[in-house]
């Protein structure tokens, strides 16, 4: 048999990658990198608004650079390269013109925040979601929110459309529609010159954007206009119908073959959220919980329609069917922040060396980013030597506001029993131990609803890189965690339905069993630690409690 290949693209917060795969045994030929230097360098973002906004150029050049490069690194045929699959961040929508363009690319909006992509962590929108969620809780017609968890949030589609619908009349007035990141990169690889019939993502719609098929696809357009009619002009240009992402949104384009070196007659998926691709990557299988750990976390379980029945999970992210395996119902949760946490708690310690970069006093940016290197490294070292019933502090880890269980993201986070001789890694070891404790909550609702759980898969750049964070995981959560072996589980997990959309394989349970990667190791609860862990948890939940009774 000829050799057969397939491209995933993730598409994370910093960068994106491109995985050059081998469809027969998953082995991973070449993998690049580009990472969007408008975003790294701080552009169209405003962290004490909670505003994140990003480039669709840093996107779009990552595409060329990323796939060029992983061609050039193998040398191999173009015509056996058979698809391209594309994961993202989400909810991440952009607005786009009537030609399926970026508005952001159209002269007089190029340096517009409003005109670009809306980042999943983006939170100017709480007042909108919190609208609507009171009129959806009103509503007398169907409970639109019942397979969200029944709390719509300020990180998801609807919300941060109808923000910048109130907040830019330009905007609004040039926009012909929206599209999720993950749609819109495949329709441009595709070259749609139809939006109306386009493939939008199954998984982007159902979790983010209240699509179902109970209903009839979006809610309908007397929920809309009760919130603003302008939702319902946004409504009535996106099609009824959605797809999983073992299915071809078409072939890539003379154009984009000319660009990346490749040919038209490679498929291009529809597109998906990189979470579910990382848990297809990560060899999903019903009653395994993947967690998916880097900035935030996505926890990500399937469950077959028979088992689930008519039943929603409360406070969760959502359940759609095929989002992430065609033919089970997938359920996503997650955290707000997880390696954030700890990136901000770097930073805060690290402000007078940057306070001094920004002065006459000659710090280099590397210098100053080495030092950041070290620190985490160091701050881990000595909290992980800690013994455990050393550590009375307790923090929260709501730094961006809470996910799950039960969406809120006015929230912060908080941190008690701080005395004299609290010192940094002491901190840092609570802020560690509240992520984890973070993770528990989320597990603890998912079996309280009924959902079973079996196993726990860890990938992502914390699960590979922090021994100490995943030993803690388990010693929290009283049970074991399997780490995949491979460093970039969404990216092949998108590698995957490009197998599977291109015809190389029938389903995508049977390209996970060919291409799947394995496991590295499993970290194994410590037995002595757990009744520590338990008091602490409780400690945790009370303090959540009071926070959560102050936030006005």
């Amino acid at each position: 048999m000829s050799k057969r290949y397939v491209i995933g693209l993730d598409f994370g917060t910093d960068s994106v990658r491109a995985l050059l795969v081998d469809t027969h045994n998953g082995h991973t030929l070449s993998s690049r990198v580009s990472w969007y230097k408008r975003w790294n360098n701080g552009q169209y973002c405003d962290p004490i608004q909670n505003q994140f906004r990003q480039h669709p150029l840093d996107h779009i050049e990552g595409i060329e650079s990323t796939i060029q490069g992983v061609l050039q690194d193998t040398g191999i045929d173009a015509t056996l390269v058979k698809g391209i699959c594309i994961d993202t961040t989400g909810s991440s929508p952009m607005p786009i013109t009537a030609e399926g363009k970026p508005l952001a690319l159209q002269p007089g909006f190029e340096e517009n925040p409003n005109a670009m992509m809306v980042l999943w962590k983006d939170h100017t929108s709480i007042a909108e979601a919190n609208k609507i969620n009171e009129i959806a809780g009103k509503w007398e017609g169907p409970n639109y929110l019942q397979y969200v968890g029944g709390v719509y949030s300020s990180e998801w589609f609807w919300a941060k459309v109808w923000h910048v619908g109130r907040v830019d009349a330009a905007v609004k007035k040039a926009t012909y529609t929206w599209m999720e990141h993950c749609d819109y990169l495949t329709y441009m690889l595709i070259e749609g010159s139809d939006l109306s019939s386009f493939k939008r993502s199954r998984c982007a719609a159902g979790h983010k954007a209240l699509w179902h098929k109970s209903w009839g696809g979006l809610p309908s357009d007397a929920f809309f206009e009760a919130i603003d009619p302008y939702l319902l002009e946004v409504k009535q240009t996106l099609p009824t119908e959605t797809y999983t992402s073992d299915e071809a949104a078409g072939n890539l384009s003379a154009e984009w073959a000319a660009k990346l070196g490749l040919t038209t007659d490679c498929v291009v998926a529809v597109g998906t959220f990189d979470a579910h691709a990382g848990a297809v990557g990560a060899e999903i299988r019903e009653n395994t919980l993947v967690r998916v750990m880097g900035t935030s976390t996505c926890d990500i379980i399937v469950s077959s329609p028979a088992v689930m029945g008519e039943g929603t999970v409360k406070g969760i992210c959502g359940q759609v069917d095929g989002s992430v395996i065609p033919g089970m119902i997938g359920l996503e949760a997650g955290q707000s922040a997880f390696g954030d946490l700890l990136a901000w708690y770097v930073d805060v310690l690290s402000w007078p060396l940057a306070k001094l970069a920004n002065s006459n006093v000659p710090i280099a940016a590397e210098q100053l980013e080495r030092f950041k290197d070290e620190l985490i490294i160091s701050l881990s070292a000595e909290a992980e030597n800690m013994p455990v019933s050393k550590s009375p502090a307790v923090a929260l880890d709501w730094i961006n506001g809470r996910r799950t269980p039960d969406a809120n993201h006015s929230l912060r986070a908080a941190i008690m029993g701080l005395d004299l001789g609290t010192q940094a890694p002491g901190i840092f070891r609570a802020l560690v131990e509240a992520i984890c404790f973070g993770a528990k909550e989320i597990i603890d609702r998912f079996e309280a609803e009924g959902v079973k759980i079996e196993t726990i898969v860890g990938i992502g750049g914390v699960a590979k890189k922090s021994r100490f964070i995943m030993q803690t995981l388990a010693d929290v959560l009283q049970r074991p965690i399997k780490i995949a072996i491979s460093d970039q589980a969404p990216a092949l997990g998108a590698a995957m339905y490009a197998a599977v959309a291109a015809g190389i394989y029938p389903s995508v349970i049977q390209a996970c069993e060919k291409m799947g990667n394995g496991f590295e190791r499993t970290y194994l609860p410590i037995p002595k630690h757990v009744e520590h862990y338990n008091r602490q948890f409780r400690k945790y939940q009370a303090l959540g409690a009071f926070v959560e009774s102050t936030t006005g």
